[in-house]
């Protein structure tokens, strides 16, 4: 039987419309899909200094509990190179992720050729968003100082503190008082902190009530925070519940950087011993923000590190010429940085955005889509 010529041109219209309706549709649905994604109200990034994927893995076989690392389900990696070496410094890594450029070693919060780039918190600042620091280094470090100090040289620490004085902060955390209080220029920027609004404490992290109209400054120690051996205790997480407990009264957000700065600290020591506790630490503080951001149901939490130091590796025992597959040893193969790509974790909304193999710098740009902001010109 002959089909008629006419009903097939109408059917392979008919075919054809269909076809047309359909992507169509998936188009608009998946415009609206990305269009009703709702940004996240706050960002917490969590910044393990030194914090390799063999770090990272001493949380699963040096505690008793299950790891917070477990609770992530997008994770990622990035490649850290500066623009002036091969193998970045912290100052150069911390600034990719502050404020969007590979710049050179030594860096802070400036560009390859020294000029000053607008960092993720002074955005989020300008925007309404509430700020805070917490670290265990001191708090001019290179780490903490990138996201609010704009300076040639990580080693300005007199200058980066006095910037901070002025810097859109609302928390911080950390040691440093010899850097405010005890300078070459003989300046008191306690004082200072003081006559710009901030409650100080030199002395211990005060439990009493936070008052969203204040700012509050916590400088505990001359330089650096005591190791996890010396007994520093929870600093750590106790600084970070507090400043999660103050920045979340600002209805309009929040971003808080949180460092575990002395992971690093060890791994230039190879001391084994030191790294794993700080890693620990880390870990913990790790779950308490995942806590807030599962409850929180707004939050994106953000963890990873600058590089990898030490070259740290957890190998079979060797006992008379024969592996000894029953016992771990860590070891180390270099006391500097390494080169090693380095794994980024991301839970909350915006998370997606953090998988694959991408430039350290890229992280600043996947928080602001997250956020749906645009980079400064």
């Amino acid at each position: 039987m002959r089909t008629h010529p006419t009903k097939n041109k109408k059917l392979t219209c008919l075919i054809s419309l269909i076809v047309v309706l359909m992507l169509s549709a998936c188009s608009i649905n998946k415009d609206l899909t990305e269009s009703s994604i709702k940004p996240p109200k706050n960002i917490i990034l969590m910044i393990g200094d030194g914090m390799g994927l063999t770090q990272v893995s001493t949380a699963f076989y040096y505690q008793d509990i299950p790891s917070n690392f477990n609770r992530f389900k997008y994770i990622g990696l990035h490649q850290n190179t500066p623009s002036s070496h091969k193998v970045t410094d912290s100052a150069s890594g911390a600034t990719a992720f502050s404020a969007g450029v590979k710049t050179y070693n030594g860096a802070i919060g400036v560009d390859q050729d020294t000029v000053a780039v607008p960092t993720i918190l002074e955005m989020m600042a300008n925007g309404g968003w509430s700020t805070g620091l917490v670290a265990t280094s001191s708090i001019v470090h290179a780490t903490p100082a990138s996201f609010y100090a704009h300076t040639a040289s990580r080693n300005s620490y007199e200058e980066i503190a006095r910037q901070l004085v002025y810097a859109p902060v609302n928390f911080f955390a950390g040691g440093g008082i010899q850097f405010f209080a005890e300078r070459s220029d003989n300046l008191n920027y306690i004082d200072s902190l003081e006559q710009e609004g901030f409650e100080v404490d030199t002395t211990n992290l005060s439990t009493s009530r936070l008052d969203i109209t204040k700012k509050y400054a916590y400088l505990l120690a001359p330089d650096g925070m005591p190791k996890m051996q010396e007994g520093r205790g929870d600093f750590l997480p106790n600084a970070t519940q507090m400043a999660l407990k103050h920045l979340s009264q600002h209805e309009d957000g929040f971003f808080l950087m949180v460092e575990g700065s002395q992971i690093d600290w060890g791994g230039h020591n190879n001391d084994a011993n030191y790294v794993i506790q700080e890693t620990l630490d880390f870990d913990k503080t790790i779950g308490l923000a995942l806590d807030f951001a599962e409850k929180d149901q707004n939050t994106l939490v953000i963890v990873t590190a600058d590089h990898e130091t030490g070259g740290l590796s957890l190998s079979a025992a060797t006992i008379f010429g024969q592996g000894d597959y029953s016992k771990i040893i860590p070891s180390f193969s270099t006391g500097n940085h390494s080169a090693a790509l380095i794994p980024v974790f991301a839970y909350g909304p915006g998370a997606e955005h953090f998988m694959g193999i991408y430039q350290n710098h890229e992280i600043f740009d996947k928080m602001l889509q997250a956020l749906k902001m645009d980079a400064a010109p």
